[in-house]
């Protein structure tokens, strides 16, 4: 039991916006204390290009959080993504000299071989994920412990990134006094937020849709099989708009967000809207069918590419179901293309399991940042959990 109330804070440093929610662990519970939104600035295609301008931005975000919720912020849990993450399969094996039980540290010793490959210059490992252990040439093990074997192999998921955008990313933070309690995978937050652990054995796929980069997670029987960045993100599906009208950039975001969907069969062939911006004289008056044909295009060729990447692990025709996330995943019609190639169910991810979330943050937007304050949330239980046993052995010892 933890006798101690403990804050978690976790931080989505977004493309497009820039999101944090503060939480509190009490009762063995998540409770919803604040949060902080403000419109990105110092990002180009997902990578930072202004860290001045990245801090600023989080010193907005935190200051809203912390008005809201009434305490100091010093530390928290950042997300990372974007187009240099990669993820990959690794494997090692250990001898264990005579026959003996596989013990704890035999599987510890196992895993840490498995991220001690020769990487790329300017890459590091952010997260490791074991999948299953190999014992005597035995496949499809999840917990060999006290089995009886002189060798042990170990499977695991690497998600691995830049080591120039993680300084970039933590100095952000640095500069506005905030230390970095650790750094996650944005879709791994996302998929931890909205998807029961239940639902995660029988094959599920989160689809993070940014303004600037699309990311992919793949879990089966518990364990990550696919970490991946996809090449179509939402700023194609706006470029895709101004260029067809001819129209600028913000008059086509509007005209996405406020009349797109990524299903045109539904939209009137004599349906126009108006993409003038307001405070603007004049106005642009465009057929809402040919705004939506655009948009769905794109939006077959973006779940296209998720088909091909499933297709690499053997989900293709495996999969129970596939959650979207992101800024991106608002868009109507979404979830019913993805139905229509992923030949799945499909749905929006919402955070679950957070007391007193409000209904205003209840959109796929929120659900990475709403993750990272979960996963923040997991580190502090398990350090303390650490702490109460440590002091436990020394009480007993004495």
């Amino acid at each position: 039991m933890m006798d101690k109330v403990f804050s978690a804070v976790g931080l989505d440093l977004g493309s497009s916006r820039t999101r944090c929610v503060v939480c509190l662990i009490e009762d063995e519970r998540l409770r919803f204390l604040g949060h902080g939104e403000c419109e990105s600035h110092g990002w180009v295609k997902s990578r930072i290009a202004d860290q001045n301008a990245v801090t600023n931005c989080v010193v907005e975000v935190l200051r809203q959080a912390e008005s809201e919720a009434q305490l100091s912020i010093d530390a928290t849990v950042v997300g990372f993504g974007g187009t240099t993450v990669r993820g990959a399969n690794s494997r090692s094996r250990i001898e264990l000299g005579r026959p003996r039980e596989i013990e704890q540290r035999d599987i510890n010793r196992a895993l840490d071989r498995t991220w001690k490959v020769q990487l790329r210059e300017d890459r590091m490992v952010l997260q490791l994920f074991a999948q299953d252990f190999v014992v005597e040439d035995q496949h499809g093990h999840r917990d060999p412990r006290s089995i009886l074997a002189q060798r042990l192999e170990a499977n695991a998921h690497l998600i691995t990134g830049s080591i120039q955008e993680h300084n970039h990313l933590t100095g952000a933070l640095h500069q506005a006094h905030i230390a970095v309690e650790e750094t996650v995978y944005e879709p791994l937050a996302a998929h931890f937020a909205s998807i029961l652990p239940e639902d995660r054995r029988e094959g599920t796929a989160l689809v993070d849709i940014g303004s600037q980069s699309t990311d992919l997670v793949v879990y089966y029987d518990e364990s990550l099989q696919l970490a991946s960045s996809l090449p179509i993100c939402g700023d194609h599906f706006t470029r895709d708009v101004a260029l067809a009208f001819r129209i600028s950039y913000e008059e086509a975001l509007r005209a996405k967000e406020e009349y797109g969907s990524a299903t045109a069969e539904y939209t009137a062939q004599n349906s126009v809207v108006d993409v003038g911006l307001p405070g603007e004289r004049a106005s642009r008056e465009l057929p809402r069918h040919l705004l939506n044909e655009i948009i769905e295009a794109r939006a077959r060729e973006l779940f296209d590419f998720v088909r091909r990447e499933l297709a690499r692990v053997g989900m293709d025709k495996s999969l129970l179901g596939v959650v979207l996330a992101g800024g991106g995943a608002r868009l109507p019609g979404m979830c019913d293309m993805a139905e229509t190639v992923l030949k799945c169910q499909a749905r929006n991810g919402l955070a679950v399991g957070i007391r007193d979330w409000p209904a205003e943050l209840d959109h796929p937007g929120w659900t990475t940042a709403a993750g990272l304050a979960m996963y923040s949330a997991k580190l502090k239980v398990q350090k303390e959990l650490e702490r109460q046993s440590v002091g436990l052995l020394a009480r007993i010892l004495t």
